[in-house]
């Protein structure tokens, strides 16, 4: 596995739970305001440092009884065909596991499933279903995307949708579209998008939404989704 960085403790990113968060290289999508080219890009990536992955237990080993479940994220983890025995490697250890995913893979998601390797799932729905094959960087069916939303949402594991909202890419019809795709979702967040490190420099350019403006999207979500959060 690419595992390019380690974030020992949060508190924030596997909700209920104490976790550390494993990065992995490699992503099939170039959006352009994604916040981690060094994690995408394979020009980047390589100048990275590699954790190896038995180092990786070893640390998981040692935080026995300190926290309760690893979130895995990139790049895009779905993208390795290691994935299901890296996951159960980690049950194994008696974590917890959080998935962070684009959705791209609805087939792996389907085995990690079958195989009860997730307990959590947080799927990027970046851009309405349609909008997918027509917004450079996002080389996916829409079929693909919607397929991993049915899963997610009949799974029975815990789960949540969440959309970067992006100047010049979300109008508020945008939004109301995706949540529309994903009603009834248990939990859906909007995060406003910050021009920071950004794999498009162009993006650097970008002025964040309002909170007013924020607000304004949340309401249209409202409209289908009783899950609507700004995070």
């Amino acid at each position: 596995m690419e595992i390019k960085g380690l974030q020992k403790l949060t508190l924030i990113d596997y909700p209920g739970e104490v976790a550390c968060t494993v990065f992995l290289a490699g992503c099939n999508f170039r959006c352009p305001w994604c916040y981690s080219p060094e994690l995408v890009l394979p020009e980047k990536i390589k100048k990275q440092p590699q954790i190896a992955e038995k180092r990786f237990f070893q640390f998981l080993k040692k935080r026995k009884g300190k926290i309760d479940g690893v979130v895995v994220c990139g790049g895009e983890p779905t993208v390795f065909q290691e994935l299901p025995r890296f996951l159960g490697e980690i049950k194994k250890e008696g974590f917890l596991v959080k998935l962070d995913t684009n959705g791209s893979n609805p087939e792996v998601l389907k085995k990690l499933l079958e195989e009860n390797l997730l307990d959590y799932i947080a799927m990027d729905v970046k851009v309405p279903l349609a909008k997918y094959e027509a917004l450079p960087g996002l080389d996916v069916k829409q079929e693909k995307i919607k397929e991993s939303i049915d899963l997610i949402k009949n799974s029975g594991v815990d789960y949540e949708f969440r959309t970067t909202v992006v100047p010049g890419i979300h109008q508020k019809e945008d939004i109301g579209k995706i949540a529309q795709s994903i009603s009834p979702a248990k939990r859906y967040f909007l995060q406003s998008f910050l021009p920071q490190k950004t794999l498009c420099e162009s993006f650097l350019k970008k002025k964040p939404f309002s909170r007013e403006e924020m607000e304004e999207f949340k309401e249209t979500a409202d409209r289908y989704l009783n899950s609507c959060v700004i995070r």
